[in-house]
């Protein structure tokens, strides 16, 4: 059974015209509407992937006002289509404008069937490729609510919350700042049997060392010049719920002192105060220190890290995360578009480059911070990759993506150089090691372009 035709719209007020392109354009399945209502109820019927728009239509022939009016309706129905507008050389004001509202490109007049071609073509191509994008962030989507993400490094993080929510267990969850760490304990607290309690958090970065115990245990009135009154700490606060230890690092020695004793025992006592108090939560921490590091320079209790390091998770930064930058963008961009009156719709082709390009370095937080900013900034109805303001020249070609045949490579290059690290160079055991015979080993040595250096026999 041959190929089904793809579906193509021509909207073109010029009868000769629209012949002239339906003939250009014989591989495609061509409807034909002449004025802006036809166009509407035909695109609506039909769903074309691409539509090739004259925007002089009727009543308005000499002009662009119906065209464009057409163009935005287009959209409307269906924001992945891609309209491509006609234009001369005097109407090349209009075709900037009409690709500022969301046009995906403009061809010239009078018509090059070749030029057309190949326009409608690869409108065609990222049409697919975005529906496919589409499709997939929905179905491979974060199966935790809260957590936006589709890359298999957050898929394995998500998995490994589900797994112990449940459990009664003390986790810490490393990560740079901006990964988003607060709000996967948040989800954790909100998957386990503690759900319905409080969820209590407190940043031990925020709070000056004097005040920071005070914050967590309380204290009694009287405890301290200015404690007029008694005051519950956050982990009081927390009781039968989830207390969240924030950059738990910073914590200083001495509190950690404190801190120990409440884990082991589960009582505490205000400041000023003579009476234990039991206390059940469920203790969750986070830092972007390396606590081994600080554990041997002495900046950190070792028993107080077996005590929260029960199940260790690490988020991953953005950048290693392929896919998930333009996922939470486009997240960002419908979270907030309630709160700005002129709020673009979508991101043009340029800036899903720049953001899938650009490495974050504040990770989610920033990538969060620049499409608020985006916004607010852009002139058009798409946010385009000045509107991002990454300093990024060419986006497109910032990080071009590696062909399969290289990312082969490169793997099979790794493979070999450990196996041969792994045995002391011996040909015949990382052969064995890695499932291949000795020759095939040394043709993958040769492609990799892997030397060994011999040792001499005497």
């Amino acid at each position: 059974m041959p190929d089904e035709k793809r579906k193509l719209l021509i909207v073109e007020d010029d009868l000769g015209l629209r012949t002239q392109m339906k003939w250009a354009l014989g591989e495609f399945e061509v409807f034909v509407a002449e004025e802006r209502q036809a166009a509407l109820t035909l695109f609506d019927k039909e769903r074309p992937p691409v539509v090739i728009l004259d925007l002089g239509l009727p009543p308005d022939p000499n002009g662009a006002s119906e065209g464009l009016a057409t163009l935005e309706g287009l959209l409307r129905q269906d924001r992945l289509a891609k309209v491509v507008v006609a234009s001369g050389n005097e109407e090349r004001a209009n075709a900037l404008q009409a690709v500022g509202l969301g046009a995906y490109d403009f061809y010239p007049k009078p018509v090059d069937p070749d030029v057309l071609r190949m326009i409608v073509n690869r409108a065609i191509h990222l049409h697919d490729l975005e529906e496919e994008n589409e499709r997939l962030a929905k179905s491979e989507v974060s199966p935790l609510a809260g957590l936006v993400a589709s890359s298999p490094q957050m898929l394995q993080v998500c998995r490994t919350a589900e797994r112990v929510a449940s459990a009664n267990i003390a986790l810490l969850i490393t990560g740079e700042s901006g990964t988003g760490k607060e709000v996967l304990a948040r989800t954790i607290h909100d998957l386990s049997p503690r759900a319905g309690r409080s969820f209590v958090a407190i940043n031990c970065a925020a709070i000056p060392d004097n005040l920071l115990e005070s914050e967590l245990f309380g204290h009694e009135k009287g405890a301290f010049t200015g404690a007029v009154k008694q005051t519950i700490g956050k982990v009081e606060q927390a009781h039968l719920g989830t207390l969240f230890l924030d950059e738990i690092g910073d914590m200083p020695l001495p509190l950690q002192a404190k801190l120990l004793r409440f884990l082991q025992n589960r009582t505490i006592e205000r400041i000023g105060g003579r009476k234990e108090i039991e206390v059940d939560v469920r203790v969750l921490s986070a830092t972007n220190c390396d606590l081994k590091v600080m554990m041997k320079e002495g900046g950190f209790r070792e028993d107080l890290f077996y005590r929260l390091n029960e199940v260790a998770i690490h988020i991953p930064p953005l950048r290693e995360r392929p896919g998930d930058a333009v996922l939470l963008a486009k997240y960002f961009l419908g979270k907030y578009t309630k709160d700005f009156q002129r709020a673009p719709k979508a991101f043009t082709v340029d800036a899903l480059a720049a953001i899938g390009t650009y490495p974050w370095p504040g990770n989610v937080r920033e990538l969060e911070n620049r499409v608020k900013r985006s916004m607010l900034m852009a002139d058009g109805k798409s946010i385009t990759a000045a509107d991002l303001d990454l300093g990024m020249d060419n986006p497109a070609e910032a990080a071009p993506m590696p062909t399969l045949r290289q990312i082969r490579l490169q793997a099979e290059s790794e493979a070999v150089t450990r196996a041969l690290a792994l045995t002391d160079n011996n040909v015949s055991d990382a052969a064995q090691l890695l499932g291949v015979s000795r020759p095939t080993l040394y043709e993958l040595m040769r492609t990799a372009n892997v030397n060994i250096k011999r040792k001499d026999r005497s």
